[in-house]
């Protein structure tokens, strides 16, 4: 496994220890270093403001009665993760290049769209939650100024990608951390009934 041609400075290092860790040359924490910032990227699709404020939600309506919910989900994005895992170790390609290779190409159109939409679509929510969130922790700001300081942050984090990916994988990474953190602190001050579960 090559480096790619165009990989930035400093990031074919991180990419050689990704290359010795598959290999099996590395082994503990230092094997699993190189694949920790991809993950916490991956883990903003599971650990978001906008994903916490509905599950808030609904267990403030519904208490317990839902939480089965909770747990079959995530099970089925596991089973979904994994497969794709062994999707890309076996033939070094994503699902949607062993979409194009496999399928007729107006079902990989088809594909394709639904790909947007649905993206489109949960932007779309996280977008509005931060907006809505930044509102409600600085009320004197109105909804649509809190809409543009979103629109700048994300434009700001994405423009680290070019400058490499690590700095882009620490800053989601820092955000996670800060989100856990402040869910944490917050099911401490609420004192959940673990009995009810």
């Amino acid at each position: 496994m090559e480096p790619a041609p165009t990989a930035l400075p400093g990031e074919e290092r991180v990419l050689k220890a990704a290359e010795r860790a598959l290999n099996g040359e590395t082994r503990g924490l230092r094997a699993l270093l190189p694949f920790l910032g991809p993950a916490f990227v991956a883990a903003v699709a599971y650990v978001d403001p906008g994903n916490f404020a509905t599950n808030i939600a609904g267990g403030a309506q519904y208490g317990y009665m839902l939480l089965w919910v909770v747990l079959g989900a995530n099970l089925m994005a596991m089973l979904i993760q994994s497969m794709s895992a062994k999707l890309g170790i076996a033939t070094g390609m994503n699902l949607a290049e062993v979409s194009r290779m496999r399928f007729p190409r107006l079902a990989v159109f088809g594909l394709w769209i639904q790909a947007e939409v649905i993206a489109m679509a949960t932007d779309l929510a996280e977008f509005i939650g931060a907006a809505i969130g930044i509102h409600l922790l600085f009320p004197a700001i109105p909804l649509f100024v809190a809409g543009i300081i979103t629109a700048f942050a994300a434009f700001g984090i994405l423009s680290l990608q070019s400058r490499g990916f690590r700095g882009f994988e620490a800053v989601i990474t820092a955000l996670v951390g800060v989100i856990v953190v402040a869910f944490a602190f917050e099911a401490v001050l609420s004192r959940p009934s673990l009995s009810g579960v």
